[in-house]
């Protein structure tokens, strides 16, 4: 599989979040940009695909940018990981504008997902590595309200959240972090730098730009 369309690929996951142990996988996420004349037929150019490198993952630009202005949160953190290894011209101008994908919806998405996580979990039997990742969401979540920019590395909160990852906290210590975090999280939304709604008329003009490029 050629890599020959990427704009963007970077590191995620553990090693960008600076919870990385020696036994971690290396996580990538990236952005490609199919042909532009692969619309015009019935059969539509994939949406996203895995590979070639193991833990790897990549959007086409247009799907990447329908789920940025959604706030989705792996999205969101593939734009602002500080771990990038690869970046074309037009991969440039996509970290560039990513100020314009922003807006409150990111304070509903980020505590939907952090919620559907926390359902997820068995008291008698957690997922302790699931739990640490809902934490580590409303971190994440609660700076970008308040700061207009998501918490990717929370290497300033690794030991408690390894200690969650390892299954050395309590349930009830567990469920009371979560329960502070989550009443902080309520409360930044009044005060939130982000806009109310996202540009979208800046990522559309990014993405007819993008089109023309690859006739």
């Amino acid at each position: 599989m050629s890599t020959d369309d990427l704009i963007l690929s970077v590191i995620t996951g553990s090693r960008a979040y600076g919870l990385d142990m020696p036994s971690s996988d290396t996580d990538r996420r990236g952005v490609f940009v199919a042909p532009t004349e692969a619309f015009w037929r019935l059969d539509k150019p994939p949406t996203h695909r895995d590979g070639p490198l193991p833990e790897q993952f990549s959007w086409e630009v247009e799907r990447f940018c329908v789920l940025a202005l959604e706030a989705n949160p792996t999205v969101l953190e593939t734009l602002w990981s500080p771990l990038v290894e690869l970046v074309t011209p037009a991969g440039v101008r996509l970290l560039g504008l990513r100020k314009a994908f922003l807006s409150q919806r990111a304070h509903q998405t980020f505590a939907r997902y952090a919620d559907a996580q926390f359902r997820r979990l068995d008291p008698a039997a957690p997922r302790w590595k699931q739990a640490m990742h809902m934490i580590r969401l409303l971190l994440s979540g609660t700076h970008l309200v308040e700061r207009g920019q998501p918490l990717v590395d929370v290497g300033a909160h690794r030991e408690r959240l390894l200690e969650v990852r390892r299954g050395e906290m309590s349930w009830e210590e567990l469920q009371a972090w979560r329960a502070s975090l989550t009443a902080a999280f309520e409360r930044a939304l009044p005060r939130s730098v982000l806009p109310a709604r996202p540009d979208r008329a800046a990522v559309e003009e990014f993405l007819i730009e993008v089109r023309r490029s690859r006739l």
